[in-house]
């Protein structure tokens, strides 16, 4: 039986506006690295991952190439590939440059450059999962009380077994994605995330359940929690 290749898409085009730092949020350093090349080693090392594909914006791509790819000896990075305007852009771009050597049946998965918490028995769940569904989306049960709110008044509360936060990485069969995002850009429309077209599709989204450390590095608060975890490592397993 021929085993499907696995391929990393790493969004890390973002402009970071709420870290209000001086340069992107993905190249500011967590323990001494840029977080990106956090997020990019752990894909590194897993040996279920075939290649990687990084999105960042198109003016900084010799810089994130010399100070990121080939400083920290990075050898699955096949391709640096200029973002879009928005992150749903930057996501189509990097599966046009992915098209040109994967199959249908071939995994994508996507995933945050900014999210350098991710685990590798989840990565693989969420491979093993897609390979089986139209899509696998990590994902932790939701801890608060949510409220639908319009114009400033609360309109109802769902059902807090029912909320899960959506995190990366999502898996997809490339077949699958690759025709969602192609749907979405012909009819103008922008979902919240990969999964959502998807869905709208028509898709089946199987939850992969996911770890509330493996957070989003968007602003100065979010940094200073993951210097935390970097402080006090996490070990899976019992």
């Amino acid at each position: 039986m021929t085993t499907s290749t696995s391929y990393a898409l790493i969004p890390a085009a973002g402009m970071g506006k709420r870290m209000g730092a001086s340069i992107n949020k993905q190249y500011l350093q967590l323990g001494g690295e840029p977080i990106v090349a956090r997020t990019i080693s752990v894909f590194e090392q897993c040996g279920f991952i075939d290649a990687i594909y990084l999105v960042t914006p198109a003016d900084e791509i010799p810089y994130c190439r010399e100070h990121v790819v080939e400083a920290c000896g990075f050898h699955k990075v096949v391709e640096i590939i200029a973002g879009g305007k928005e992150r749903q852009n930057s996501v189509m771009n990097g599966l046009a440059a992915i098209r040109r050597r994967a199959g249908d049946d071939d995994v994508v998965v996507i995933h945050d450059g900014v999210r350098p918490f991710i685990t590798p028995d989840v990565l693989r769940e969420s491979i093993d999962v897609a390979r089986t569904c139209d899509g696998a989306l990590v994902a932790v049960p939701a801890k608060d009380t949510i409220k639908t709110v319009r114009d400033g008044i609360v309109t109802g509360t769902p059902p807090r077994e029912t909320l899960w936060q959506a995190q990366t990485p999502q898996s997809f069969r490339f077949s699958v994605i690759h025709g969602a995002h192609l749907a979405a850009e012909r009819e103008g429309f922008m979902g919240t995330d990969d999964a959502s077209l998807v869905e709208r599709n028509g898709g089946r989204i199987r939850i992969v359940t996911g770890d509330y450390r493996n957070i989003k590095i968007t602003t100065p608060e979010d940094l200073i929690l993951a210097e935390a975890f970097l402080a006090s490592p996490y070990k899976e397993g019992p």
